[in-house]
């Protein structure tokens, strides 16, 4: 008699290259880390959420071939709550991964092209590590209501005369920015996850060097912070969608200079630096990007 086996479920594992990079750091491993995942064509979106979980990393990113024929590669990232449409220091830190690893050992490309969930990304770089991308315009902007206001500064514990203007800055993650009276203020929030809603994602940036302020950390302008802790992320170290929409925001109402430098990740322990140059045409977010760990991971 012939017995039957019943069908066996089989995990195909591949070793695909990985990549785990600082991103904006002053120096290495003090800036905001993104694991990237090379050669990630095949995954499902469940095993790059399960995988993202388990970096526990505010991003994981993974590269695969694009669809956009401008582009050179596809990035899809997630945090370890969900998928992002875009993100700033994955895209330089997985950019600076595609060029060492997977197509550009050199470094002579000094202009790459991602294709992300809101389009396409330009991304530039000078061949020593100092990596940019052209911000992307904003796709929400506008005063938040007083009611949204006023729970976002209390979860922040600030004052009403903290916050000298706010704006939706929403660039794929839903930024509200708050602009307030100076760095030191941004530095002393002690914020209240609790308080905040899932879906919130809120940035502070306070300038240095105010008339009656301090002068604020090296060579820094502006310190910014951002939390998002329903993406479970509390306070992210470094971050570059929500830098690029500050200058946007910021650049449009003449409240910031052409160029200037934003500190981020202080309180973190991090020093992470964010240079913005508006050169007329795009505003340009910018920062160091160094691989800290390289090999392959199984997935």
């Amino acid at each position: 008699m012939n017995a039957t086996c019943p069908a066996l479920s089989l995990l195909v594992v591949s070793a695909r290259r990985f990549l785990q990079v600082d991103v904006f750091g002053a120096g290495a491993g003090i800036g905001n880390p993104v694991a990237v995942v090379l050669d990630a064509d095949g995954l499902a979106d469940e095993e790059m959420a399960q995988f993202a979980r388990w970096t526990n990393l505010s991003e994981t990113t993974f590269v695969s071939a694009p669809t956009s024929d401008e582009a050179d590669y596809r990035l899809r990232i997630f945090t370890p709550g969900g998928e992002l449409p875009f993100a700033g220091h994955p895209t330089l830190g997985s950019a600076h991964a595609w060029l060492t690893v997977a197509a550009d050992p050199a470094g002579v490309r000094p202009r790459l092209v991602q294709e992300c969930g809101i389009g396409n990304v330009v991304v530039t770089h000078d061949g020593a590590g100092n990596f940019a991308f052209a911000a992307p315009e904003l796709r929400r902007t506008g005063a938040p209501d007083a009611q949204t206001l006023d729970r976002v500064r209390a979860a922040c514990g600030l004052r009403r005369s903290d916050v000298v203007a706010a704006q939706w800055v929403d660039n794929g993650p839903p930024w509200l920015g708050l602009l307030l009276t100076d760095g030191q203020r941004v530095l002393d929030v002690v914020p209240d996850a609790a308080a905040f809603a899932p879906g919130d994602f809120v940035g502070l940036i306070g300038p240095w060097r105010t008339a009656t302020g301090p002068a604020g950390p090296g060579d820094a302008d502006y310190e910014v912070r951002a939390f998002a802790p329903g993406t479970g992320v509390p306070e992210d170290p470094v971050t570059g969608s929500l830098n690029a929409g500050l200058a946007v925001w910021l650049r449009g109402i003449g409240a910031v200079p052409e160029r200037y430098v934003a500190a981020q990740g202080t309180v973190l322990g991090r020093t992470g630096r964010v240079r913005i140059d508006d050169d007329g045409e795009s505003i340009w977010v910018g920062g160091r990007a160094r691989t800290v760990i390289a090999g392959t991971v199984e997935l």
